[in-house]
């Protein structure tokens, strides 16, 4: 048997032994079982990586217990950081949500209906131009796409959504077929001005674009 297949032995024996009592030790400790299993796991990597470290005998199970109690205080520690994080996050969201509901204009009922109407691809396409300010270009590297792509499923989406407004009696301007100039001016749902616009049958952006 070669050194490689010894090696490999050996750890493999060491995990029979000893899998069990260091899962016991970790679920008593864990805050969950899916916390325990990870560190069983990294114990056990840990225990690959330094194989020639590990003691003979009883003392091998001691040593992974030292091993699987370091583990467990660096998950804890990462535990409490992304708690912290998030409360922060958390905190800051509602400062955001508190500040936009109470600048933004009322959501225009026949819009928010048609454009939940739309497919998942037509309500990102229209929204990454209404909400994010993105252009064909930004939107193509975005999506990892061609331009002329985004243009022709762009113009399209546009179309469905001003059929979809129809349908649902919006009353604004209508865009002509043959005019692409021409665009539906749409309150957004939430924006920090509350005088933003959501060009949304064809867009003044796209057209500058265009033109360039």
């Amino acid at each position: 048997m070669g050194e490689q297949e010894e090696r490999q032995a050996r750890f493999e024996r060491l995990y029979d032994q000893a899998s069990l009592q260091v899962l016991g030790y970790a679920l008593r400790r864990a805050d969950s079982p899916e916390d325990a299993a990870d560190v069983v796991s990294e114990t056990f990597m840990i225990a690959w990586r330094r194989l020639d470290e590990v003691p003979a005998g009883d003392e091998a199970r001691l040593w992974l217990y030292g091993v699987a109690r370091r583990v467990l205080a660096n998950q804890r520690r990462g535990h409490q950081r992304r708690e912290r994080l998030n409360a922060r996050l958390r905190d800051e969201v509602a400062v955001v949500s508190a500040r936009a509901m109470a600048e933004r204009p009322a959501p225009d009922g026949a819009v928010m209906a048609a454009l939940s109407r739309l497919d998942e691809a037509d309500r990102e396409l229209i929204t990454l131009v209404a909400w994010e300010g993105l252009d064909r270009d930004q939107i193509a590297t975005m999506l990892g796409c061609s331009r002329a792509t985004i243009r022709v499923r762009l113009h399209r989406a546009r179309r469905r959504l001003a059929r979809l407004l129809g349908e649902e009696g919006h009353h604004g301007p209508r865009p002509s077929p043959s005019t692409s100039t021409q665009f539906t001016s749409i309150p957004l749902p939430a924006q920090r001005d509350g005088n933003e616009r959501f060009s949304a049958l064809a867009g003044a952006r796209d057209e500058r674009t265009e033109a360039r």
